[in-house]
């Protein structure tokens, strides 16, 4: 490790090669952090790493994990010890949807959401959060979405999934109260990510029809938000109207609301691509890798689910 970065802090992200983990790397880079990135292709990652330590002269320990396995966040966190590596900020940014009518599609899928979204998020933070509390000192993102204060047909479970790491974040942030530690949660619209291609929700009146949020404004966003300690940013003005309708309206409405939302749409016309370079990279890399052009995929040989 050089010299001249021994003194700076560490920021870890999770789902860094990509979408707003790639622009949140870029971001604390920017600020002088060091960064321990995690993210399932080794490959991907040690180019990332190399073009940061190039362009900001900073350290970055990249870490291939898979977070669909359980046990990914304690080596995650064994590793950052065994390097003696204290992590000042944690973003945890990985996850992953699932598009379908929930009867209908493998349950495996419902299961890795779970661990993915909600199982590894909660290791990471107590791991990292026990650290951050005996120093008093540390910030936490939670990367969670507008979907997790609606009720989404086709995609209830990864909007439950959200829900949880909006409601987790709040009681956080109430047991931190009186210390110097503060979690935030991030709740980003429909993004330019490749979310919408693992997810299988491509053909959906809101890939199709409706304006995507830039990645890297959000990460941006959700950026300064963390710097400045609040305790919830939604990302971009027609997001936050949503954000205050989905306080006066009933679940009900909520509900019917988003099925016009995530349902098939009719246009023949309309969005067909992302425009993310990074993401754009990633889709590139896993279609190549498996053949498979519909959906998510898993890199390792025991795990390999599409969409039904």
């Amino acid at each position: 490790m050089a010299a001249s970065n021994v003194s700076r802090k560490y920021a870890l992200i999770t789902g860094a090669t990509s979408g707003f983990g790639y622009e949140f790397a870029k971001l604390f880079a920017k600020d002088g952090y060091n960064l321990v990135l995690v993210a399932r292709n080794d490959e991907k990652l040690q180019e990332l790493a190399a073009d940061l330590t190039q362009t900001f002269l900073i350290e970055v320990l990249p870490i291939a994990k898979d977070l669909f396995n359980p046990s990914a966040a304690a080596e995650i966190y064994s590793e950052t010890q065994a390097k003696g590596i204290v992590i000042d900020a944690l973003v945890n940014n990985a996850g992953q949807g699932t598009y379908g009518l929930f009867a209908e599609y493998d349950s495996d899928r419902d299961v890795d959401m779970i661990q993915l979204n909600i199982t590894s998020l909660v290791c990471l933070t107590k791991l990292y959060l026990k650290e951050m509390i005996a120093r008093n000192e540390g910030k936490i993102l939670q990367v969670a979405s507008l979907l997790g204060k609606y009720p989404t047909p086709y995609m209830s479970v990864y909007a439950a999934s959200k829900a949880f790491v909006v409601i987790f974040t709040e009681g956080l942030i109430n047991e931190l109260k009186g210390t110097q530690v503060t979690v935030t949660a991030l709740l980003p619209g429909p993004s330019d990510t490749d979310f919408f291609h693992k997810a299988g929700a491509e053909e959906t009146v809101t890939y199709k029809e409706e304006d995507l949020s830039n990645p890297a404004v959000v990460a941006r966003d959700g950026f300064e938000a963390l710097m400045n300690g609040e305790s919830r940013i939604v990302s971009g003005i027609k997001n936050k109207v949503f954000a205050v309708m989905s306080g006066v309206m009933p679940d009900s409405a909520l509900a019917s609301t988003m099925e016009k939302k995530m349902r098939p749409s009719g246009e023949q016309e309309g969005r067909s691509h992302i425009t993310h370079g990074p993401s754009i990279e990633e889709r590139d890399r896993i279609d190549a890798a498996t053949g498979n052009t519909d959906g998510d995929y898993q890199e390792h040989e025991d795990h390999v689910h599409t969409k039904e």
